[in-house]
């Protein structure tokens, strides 16, 4: 017998691939400004939007190298933001949503980071179904647009396709997974604080194979390597006390995936932490996933960059202890902030880095992101 709000047998029976899950579409009953409560996640609807919710994003991070053996780390991120005060409005110019969306691309042998930005408000209606551009956010299956921007998910395959045309960067992307999707926390539901209210529903698609373009200031490269996407969707995501995040999304080379966060205090210190081991091969099951407490995850930073723009001052080097090992994470170059002061207000830092064991030996690469740094993080 399953206990109360965890998944069944059939939810959780996986495909041929491991990547299939049952095809039920039931709207999940939350009503905006309600706290979240853990229940069964159902796919491929939980790969889709989820209005009622206040914050949303879809994150694609990954590295890649083209023929010549070039570096290159990128990322595709795509945000989705209820607008409480225009909820009751009703017709196509009612924006009872913003949905945004950044793109960068780290040069690692130029020693640079590009990055570009888009912004538009939403009704939050799904489109005509002929609709290849626009704006929206699809509740069926990952399918979210902002005109020649999109991320979208195969429901037959589960391949993503990422696209971004920018003036100085493009991203032209195929992500095929080789690993079972990751619900984090207990089941998906991911707490994020000391209080229950704070919790998000949290899902992760560790070590994606990608091939594709990158384009930066003209120049065009074919590239393949390795990515890492999150889905995760909140209420109320940060405690009053926190001003931000640090989090690592890490794919090892042997097929293992890390992940580990921590909530930060004004003063650095630590309010809440979490994350999870899952070792190559696994699938859902408790057995299968080490899931870390918060207290088994602690980060502390190793060495600083401060940016000439912002002059915020980040650790672009940690040391991140686990239950696994205690781990180094380095940044591959430092100078990887995100300045999204024209469109979301946001100023953050988000990078290609290098994960380190305890015997000092290379054993994965993966993303690092620190926010908070500049003011405290406002969802």
């Amino acid at each position: 017998m399953n206990r109360p709000g965890l998944p069944t047998r059939r939810h959780l029976l996986l495909g041929a691939a491991g990547l299939a899950w049952p095809l039920v579409h039931a709207q999940p009953a939350h009503r905006p400004g309600d706290a979240l409560r853990p229940r069964p996640l159902v796919f491929p609807r939980d790969h889709g939007t989820h209005n009622e919710t206040r914050t949303e994003w879809w994150y694609l991070t990954g590295q890649a190298k083209d023929t010549a053996g070039r570096d290159f780390g990128f990322q595709v991120t795509f945000f989705r933001s209820r607008v409480d005060g225009t909820q009751a409005l009703r017709g196509p110019l009612a924006a009872k949503q913003l949905l945004f969306a950044h793109a960068a691309i780290t040069d690692v042998q130029g020693g640079r980071l590009l990055h570009d930005q888009r912004i538009a408000r939403w009704d939050g209606e799904p489109p005509a179904p002929v609709a290849e551009r626009g704006v929206f956010a699809s509740a069926e299956d990952t399918q979210v647009v902002l005109r020649d921007w999109s991320l979208r998910r195969r429901p037959d395959t589960g391949h993503y396709t990422a696209r971004v045309v920018g003036d100085e960067l493009g991203i032209d992307l195929q992500a095929v997974p080789q690993q079972a999707w990751l619900l984090q926390g207990d089941q998906g539901f991911s707490r994020k604080g000391p209080d229950a209210s704070q919790a998000s529903f949290y899902v992760s698609q560790p070590h994606l194979a990608v091939q594709g373009t990158l384009a930066l200031k003209g120049q065009r490269f074919e590239v393949r390597g390795t990515a890492w996407l999150d889905h995760e969707w909140s209420e109320a995501l940060l405690h009053p006390e926190a001003v931000g995040w640090d989090w690592i999304g890490m794919n090892l080379f042997d097929g293992h995936s890390l992940t580990a966060f921590q909530l930060r205090r004004k003063d650095g210190s630590k309010l809440w932490a979490g994350g999870s081991f899952r070792a190559a091969g696994s699938a859902q099951s408790a057995t299968d996933i080490y899931r870390f407490s918060a207290g088994e995850v602690d980060f502390q930073p190793r060495r600083w960059w401060t940016s000439p723009l912002t002059r915020a001052r980040y650790p672009v080097e940690w040391v991140v202890r686990t239950p696994g090992d205690f781990y180094t994470v380095k940044a591959v170059i430092d100078p990887q902030e995100l300045d999204s002061r024209s469109s979301t207000g946001t100023v953050y830092w988000e990078g290609l880095s290098d994960l380190i064991d305890s015997n000092g030996k290379a054993v994965g690469r993966g993303y690092l992101e620190m926010t908070g740094y500049v003011q405290r993080l406002v969802l």
